[in-house]
């Protein structure tokens, strides 16, 4: 099933910053908790509540919120037809940018070790060469290589990777964050 939001309720704005460079913040270590200041819960998260999604409700807020929400945000759950706290969850944004907008693809995985896993995936087209790219928007990732042929790699450690595509005469950047 399709859960839309086409006019999400307004909240404080976000990062203004594109989505390929906004990253969640790691979970803290087994048996400490985060320090958080109360968040009063996001469009994404309200609708991850009412669709009894409550596994991954702090990772839904979490991550939503890093990827740039706002009240310009749009979003779409793919939820499961069953036991939303035992399937994959995915949501899908379109987030505003400076540039123009950003696609992200953002997963939850319900598990019994920290409640809720996450990955995401933040596609952004740059009007730059992929070199400059890499130079001005991940100025501390240094370059892994290529994939294969055209696809170069950034390296942001065991969680993050950055891939460069080029695209005409322009770059699309795809950054993979895995939240364990």
């Amino acid at each position: 099933m399709f859960v839309l939001l086409a006019a999400p309720v307004p909240v404080a704005a976000q990062s203004a910053r594109p989505a390929a460079q906004v990253a969640p913040q790691a979970p803290a270590p087994a048996g400490q908790t985060q320090p958080q200041a109360p968040q009063q819960a996001n469009a994404i998260t309200q609708v991850a509540a009412q669709q009894g999604m409550s596994s991954c409700i702090d990772r839904v807020q979490q991550v939503s919120n890093f990827l740039g929400f706002s009240a310009n945000t749009g979003a779409m759950f793919m939820t499961p037809p069953a036991q939303p706290n035992q399937r994959i969850i995915p949501l899908l944004m379109e987030v505003p940018t400076d540039t123009g907008g950003a696609y992200v693809s953002a997963s939850f995985a319900p598990n019994q070790v920290n409640g809720c896993g996450a990955t995401y995936d933040a596609v952004v087209y740059w009007p730059l060469a992929c070199d400059a790219v890499a130079t001005r928007q991940f100025p501390t990732l240094p370059k892994l290589g290529i994939m294969k042929k055209d696809i170069a790699v950034l390296d942001g450690g065991q969680a993050i990777k950055v891939f460069l595509m080029p695209a005409g005469t322009g770059c699309v950047s795809i950054k993979k964050e895995v939240v364990f």
